[in-house]
């Protein structure tokens, strides 16, 4: 199922949804985003689908925000995606949100604090995905898919490197297909099915912590940080405030947490690679 072509000027394109009828059925609201504030240049398509086998359903977007000259022309698309979460409540009553695509930045990056206030995280926050022009090097992590922890069990996500797997170069690949590695996540009790293209793929499973996810500190909310051990909501709030970070030890660098507290932080296994 594809949208009709979307964007400004002579830069246009099409989304995309493509299922196995055999598992899984369009249910409604195939729809480009009205954008009422006409902030996108290519506006979301979205659309419902429900499991055949448990009925379960979800309501997804296909997003590719503007990449412009920098980092501030991705920004009021990049924000204006909470108002997106917030529109795909009221229309998928019920369903799991998920809004997938090429982002152009980071989950790391602060512009994504309205969506994750509004109860949204990223699957993938290891890993990159777009191909290098020169040699066999990934750079940016653009591609992902932002989710309700709390609406969808996801077991797994990952990175296919489809150069390796086709025995391409990145120069081939970028001229031939496309500048961006495909990523995907499963949930319940799914699994990639990749077979012998396990070394073609970055993949991660369920992580340490709470749920099935661990804390990762360059994207939890408040709440989730407040789970820390030695980590209260102001001191939360300090970690959110001096994002990014590199790995437990460089919390020491807020006031009250020294190395005997980061260890007990770092020993809990809670952190995201901990």
């Amino acid at each position: 199922m594809a949208s009709h072509e979307v964007g400004r000027s002579s830069y246009r394109e099409s989304y995309a949804f493509l299922w196995r009828d055999s598992a899984v059925e369009y249910t409604q609201g195939a729809v480009v985003y009205l954008d009422p504030g006409d902030l996108f240049a290519r506006e979301p398509y979205l659309a419902e689908f429900r499991d055949t086998e448990n009925g379960a359903t979800v309501a997804m977007a296909a997003v590719h925000i503007v990449y412009g000259d920098s980092r501030t022309d991705r920004t009021p698309e990049i924000r204006e995606l909470a108002s997106i979460w917030d529109w795909m409540g009221e229309v998928y009553p019920g369903s799991a949100r998920v809004i997938s695509g090429d982002f152009n930045l980071a989950p790391t990056d602060r512009s994504w604090q309205p969506l994750r206030y509004a109860g949204a995280q990223p699957a993938i926050t290891r890993g990159a995905t777009t191909l290098s022009k020169s040699d066999g090097r990934y750079t940016s992590l653009y591609d992902n898919f932002w989710y309700d922890t709390k609406a969808l069990q996801v077991t797994g996500t990952g990175i296919v490197h489809f150069p390796q797997l086709l025995g391409i170069d990145h120069q081939t690949a970028r001229r031939l297909v496309s500048d961006h590695a495909p990523i995907y996540l499963t949930t319940g009790d799914a699994s990639p099915g990749f077979g012998r293209m396990n070394s073609t793929v970055t993949a991660s499973g369920p992580s340490k912590g709470s749920g099935s996810h661990c804390i990762d500190l360059n994207t939890a909310l408040a709440s989730e940080l407040d789970r820390l051990p030695n980590i209260g909501p102001a001191r939360a709030r300090d970690i959110m405030d001096g994002r990014p970070w590199a790995d437990v030890e460089a919390l020491t660098r807020i006031k009250g947490i020294g190395s005997a507290r980061a260890g007990e932080i770092e020993q809990s296994g809670l952190v995201c690679g901990s």
